[in-house]
């Protein structure tokens, strides 16, 4: 009975209080003591450095951002121009490759034409010599 009791008390209570309405705080005065102010002044002062921090935080963020970027573009420039010396030393040493094939075409040839002169004066003198030999033998 007791818990009947207190169960209906407690709700009795909540539906009086449902009824209620809570007035609402008054504005805060504003400050009238030196103190007060003083406080005030470096509440705003603090805002006004945070606030200073945070544009101060997004330039350098936006610097940072503008510099990679710019270190971005000179390493495309400087792979490019290295691109374009490679290929311009691959097409020197093809140039190079077919003047030296050229040349020893060329030195590969004169020393055929010279191995034919030799055994064509080889044969003359091959020759020369069975002629002699046959008038000696007479």
């Amino acid at each position: 009975m007791k818990k009947t009791l207190l169960i209906a008390s407690l709700l009795a209570l909540s539906v009086a209080a449902c009824g209620k309405k809570e007035e609402a705080a008054p504005p805060a005065a504003a400050p009238s003591t030196p103190a007060a102010a003083a406080v005030e002044s470096a509440k705003e002062s603090a805002d006004k450095a945070v606030e200073a921090a945070k544009d101060a935080a997004g330039n350098a963020a936006e610097a940072a951002k503008d510099t990679a970027a710019a270190a971005a573009d000179t390493a495309k420039d400087a792979a490019s121009a290295a691109k374009e010396k490679a290929a311009d030393a691959i097409e020197a040493a093809k140039d190079g490759a077919k003047d030296a094939a050229a040349a020893a075409k060329d030195a590969a040839s004169n020393a055929a034409d010279a191995a034919k002169d030799a055994a064509n004066k080889a044969v003359e003198a091959a020759k020369d010599a069975a002629g002699a030999a046959k008038d000696a033998v007479k």
